[in-house]
């Protein structure tokens, strides 16, 4: 097997080339959907996936190792400045994984993050984009992942990251950050967590973090939006691991329209955190995270929206090889520190 190294770099020479080459090389014109333009190297990575790197018919562990040297391809260097440290947390089933990022230039004022993401990938398909985070938020980032499988359903993996927020908004002032508060944040599956437990903080009657971050965030199991059938085909190969089922993530005791699944179906959004709600355009939840930021507005909850109508699901993971994705990041961070700084407004009445 070539060194990574050098088949990262001759992949970012591939990447580098002219829009209209790589569209060639990938069919050879624009792929246009909905009002919305492919990124051209996007467009290329898909079409490179599924002709000469498919994970289709691999099993589960040898697809999930292919798909971490293929993220490894892709993932962005760490900011400088950025350290990190990797603690476990004691929670209601075990263990809990979890690793903090801390800039040089940290705020003293600015609340911890806990990010929750899928944890079979381990941290290295996020380690760039918390990086980001903590540089330009200014804040420490806690991530937080959780195991699924058959013992480690949807519910579980909830409980895990509603311990782990409590743990960092309690523990906040070990890591530079004042004390009693925190933020809670998440990408795809870890956006549905970060916006279930801002729910049940409000039913428990618990304060509401400052501020929650949902990055293309799964927030209905239980409904096909038309954006799932729009951009089916415009995903990169980590569906053909992790399908578009809840099956992967519910037992057959779970309600797929239970609010502590889909959150979107929650009957009352108001009174809770600030939010920063952001979509891919070419992604099967577009619809989703628009949904659920028009109801968190309607509700007079205070909210940035923003779509990157050219990227696709999971951008955050390709900062590396797609700059459209790295400054979309860096956007998200400049927006997650204005919301820590409590500088969203409200919406007009």
């Amino acid at each position: 097997m070539a060194d990574p190294v050098i088949q990262k770099s001759i992949l970012k020479a591939v990447l580098s080339l002219p829009p209209p080459v790589l569209r060639a090389a990938a069919g050879g014109r624009a792929v246009y959907l909905g009002g919305r333009t492919l990124e051209p190297r996007f467009q290329f990575l898909i079409h490179a996936a599924r002709h000469y790197a498919s994970l289709e018919g691999l099993p589960d562990d040898k697809a999930r190792e292919t798909r971490a040297l293929q993220l490894a391809l892709v993932s962005g260097d760490r900011e400088p400045g950025v350290r990190d440290e990797d603690l476990t947390i004691d929670g209601p089933h075990g263990p809990i994984a979890a690793r903090l990022y801390r800039h040089l230039d940290q705020d003293p004022a600015m609340p911890l993050l806990i990010y929750a993401h899928d944890g079979e990938e381990g941290f290295d398909g996020y380690d760039a984009f918390c990086s980001i985070l903590a540089r330009y938020g200014h804040a420490p980032v806690l991530a937080v992942g959780c195991q699924h499988g058959p013992e480690r359903r949807f519910t579980a993996c909830l409980d895990d990251l509603l311990n782990a927020y409590r743990w960092g908004r309690d523990n906040a002032a070990r890591f530079g950050a004042p004390a009693g508060v925190a933020a809670i944040g998440g990408e795809s599956i870890g956006g549905a967590f970060a916006a279930i437990i801002c729910q049940e903080l409000k039913r428990l009657g618990e304060p509401q973090p400052s501020l929650q971050l949902l990055v293309y965030p799964w927030v209905d199991m239980s409904s096909q939006t038309q954006s799932m059938s729009d951009y089916a085909d415009s995903t990169l190969p980590e569906q053909e691991v992790e399908p578009w089922s809840p099956d992967r993530y519910l037992g057959p005791e779970d309600d797929p329209s239970d609010p502590r699944i889909s959150p979107l179906k929650a009957e009352d959004v108001s009174d809770l955190a600030p939010a920063v709600v952001v979509t891919a355009g070419f992604d099967p939840l577009v619809d989703q995270g628009e949904d659920y930021a028009r109801r968190l507005k309607a509700a007079g909850v205070p909210i940035v929206y923003r779509c990157y109508d050219h990227l696709v699901h999971g951008f955050a993971a390709f900062t590396g090889v797609v700059p459209a994705a790295d400054v979309a990041c860096r956007e998200i961070a400049g927006l997650v520190r204005e919301g820590l700084q409590g500088r969203i407004p409200a919406p007009a009445p």
